[in-house]
């Protein structure tokens, strides 16, 4: 299988996330914990999404 053709980590829509909620870190508190990870900080104020390295939930950051 190539790259190209390997389903994304998640099929979720992305999170949205305001500046209110930075510094953004994955899980978040309201993740189940039965799927829970190490946290892990992720940078999303350059381009205003992101993805998790671990569990592949992405992240939107919304102006509210």
């Amino acid at each position: 299988m190539v790259d190209s053709e390997l389903p994304p980590l998640s099929d979720k829509a992305p999170y949205a996330v305001s500046r209110a909620m930075l510094p953004l870190a994955c899980p978040l508190p309201d993740m189940p914990l039965w799927n829970a990870h190490p946290r892990v900080y992720i940078s999303i104020e350059k381009t205003g999404e992101a993805t998790c390295p671990y569990c592949g939930n992405r992240f939107v950051l919304i102006e509210a």
